[in-house]
């Protein structure tokens, strides 16, 4: 059986560490922690785990605290983990079997991350990251923000999820200040950071900005195709905000030029449509999500409501406005399915019961 280390920078984080170190450390045989500035109690919870606490000073580059840490590595493989993420119980006994089972071979583990879930705890945003990796393989953290290791080597996707749970009211501006000392610094953004700043600058509603950024990213010939499609669909949020539907539908048709239909871009064609009352286009692009093939594994964003319960749901009111009440209500069967204590499928299956009878 391989040797595991877990890797884990934190900051202020006496809320919600003891939660993933009680887990984790069924797991891994190493803990290892950097500390970039910790002014709470984070260091002393951190030694009822480890004695292997580390300080770094900050300097505004998760990447160098990364791979700090991940430099001081003696055992087969490492992981890395936030201090505000999570494992649940049955994705803990499969970490546990992988590590039994994992071939030496292995140079990294892909594990799918999920950052966000509905107010039922369903996941409706994930993506898959390198999680375990070979130390011979001598990977090296890249970008000083949204940091990552370039997949390479003999790669295992595992279906163990990793949920990160950050805490509530957790909006913060510390990555755009970051992307802006680089700019005023002089520091070029390589594609992956136009397409990360231009994100940030969305989150933060300064959408005119975001959108040239974003543009210029998608004209960049070095970008990664992922991080294209999902700018197309930043792209037309912004454009939405902005009260211009029309450069929003150019721009999620520019992403049929990039790769085949996501269900994802679809879906946003398909609500755009909805919006606007064309109720029959509407249908038509969330059918066409439904047929789109899933492409988790090719590391994009990915929300899994847009594979089935989102066009389910607009699929039956669009015929329904059609006067096809008996095939809408299929749909509606489809949704209550999957999410039975939805506002929208409880009111829907009001409505059919008052129009069908049942």
């Amino acid at each position: 059986m391989i040797s595991l280390s877990l890797c884990m920078i934190v900051k202020n984080e006496e809320k919600v560490l003891p939660r993933i170190l009680t887990l984790i450390k069924e797991v891994a045989d190493k803990i290892l922690i950097c500390d970039t500035g910790s002014a709470d109690n984070t260091k002393e919870i951190a030694r009822e785990f480890t004695a292997e606490i580390y300080d770094f000073p900050w300097k505004n580059d998760f990447s160098a605290a990364r791979n700090f840490i991940s430099e001081k590595v003696r055992t087969d493989y490492w992981m890395w983990l936030d201090a505000d993420d999570m494992i649940t119980q049955e994705n803990l006994f499969r970490f546990k079997q992988l590590k039994e089972n994992l071939s030496p071979d292995t140079d990294m583990v892909m594990m799918d991350y999920v950052t966000d879930f509905d107010e039922w705890n369903h996941p409706v945003f994930s993506f898959y990251r390198e999680r375990i990796l070979k130390t011979s393989s001598n990977f090296r953290w890249q970008g000083r923000v949204h940091e990552s290791i370039t997949p390479m080597g003999n790669i295992l996707y595992s279906p163990i999820q990793i949920e990160h749970r950050k805490p509530e009211n957790n909006s913060s501006f510390r990555n755009l200040h970051i992307y802006q000392q680089m700019i005023a610094e002089g520091e070029p953004l390589e594609p992956r950071d136009l397409f990360y700043y231009g994100r940030e600058l969305f989150y933060h509603k300064q959408y005119e900005y975001a959108i040239w950024i974003l543009e210029k990213f998608l004209k960049e010939p070095g970008g990664w195709i992922e991080n294209k499609l999902d700018s197309c669909l930043v792209l037309s949020h912004c454009y939405q905000a902005s009260g211009d539907n029309t450069h929003a539908l150019e721009i999620l048709c520019h992403s049929f030029i990039l790769d085949i239909p996501r269900a994802e871009i679809c879906c946003e064609i398909g609500k755009i449509f909805f919006m606007e009352l064309n109720f029959s286009l509407a249908a038509y692009w969330y059918h066409q999500a439904l047929l789109a093939p899933d492409n988790k594994q090719n590391g994009g964003f990915y929300l899994p409501d847009c594979h089935n319960f989102i066009p389910f749901l607009q699929l039956c009111v669009c015929l329904d406005k059609f006067g096809m009440h008996q095939e809408a209500f299929e749909f509606h069967r489809k949704t209550k399915a999957l999410k039975p204590e939805h506002p929208s499928v409880i009111q829907n299956e009001i409505y059919f019961h008052e129009v069908l009878g049942f």
